[in-house]
């Protein structure tokens, strides 16, 4: 079944906005309506073999599928590093994300992590994220334990 015109163009439009929707302020989380919010830990760990883990902790009462996706910048890198679904109960949970970028020559020391709590709203008939929260910090960058 071939999409039509108007649908790749909303598509494409949502694609290009969603930079400019999660970005926020250092050290500024934002909360909407709802009482959503997510953290960012202080620090983070990076494996021998290039494994960075991220946490931090969200909260949430949204219905439907809720992501939170985190985002490191150290130096002149920068490396989406994982997603993890959100239960969405009104209470705190904690949330970790794992991955391994690819060519990359991150080492330990200061770097900034954004994370973002976002919604896919398929009230359209297309997944649309809808931002909820996000909280963007300085934080170490230390040796995970072996």
């Amino acid at each position: 079944m071939a999409l039509r015109p108007t649908a790749v163009a909303v598509l494409a439009g949502t694609l290009l906005l969603v930079p400019l929707a999660t970005a926020a302020p250092a050290g500024a989380a934002e909360r909407s309506a709802g009482g959503s919010a997510v953290t960012v830990a202080p620090t983070g760990t990076l494996a021998a073999d290039g494994t960075v883990t991220l946490s931090g902790s969200y909260r949430c009462t949204a219905s439907g599928t809720v992501l939170v996706s985190s985002k490191l910048r150290a130096g002149s890198e920068e490396h989406g590093i994982g997603g993890t679904a959100a239960t969405c109960d009104g209470r705190e949970h904690s949330w970790t994300n794992q991955d391994t970028p690819r060519r990359s020559a991150l080492q330990t020391g200061p770097a900034e992590v954004e994370a973002t709590l976002l919604k896919l709203d398929t009230s359209s008939g297309l997944p649309l994220p809808v931002l909820l929260a996000a909280d963007r910090e300085p934080i170490s960058l230390v040796a995970a334990p072996n």
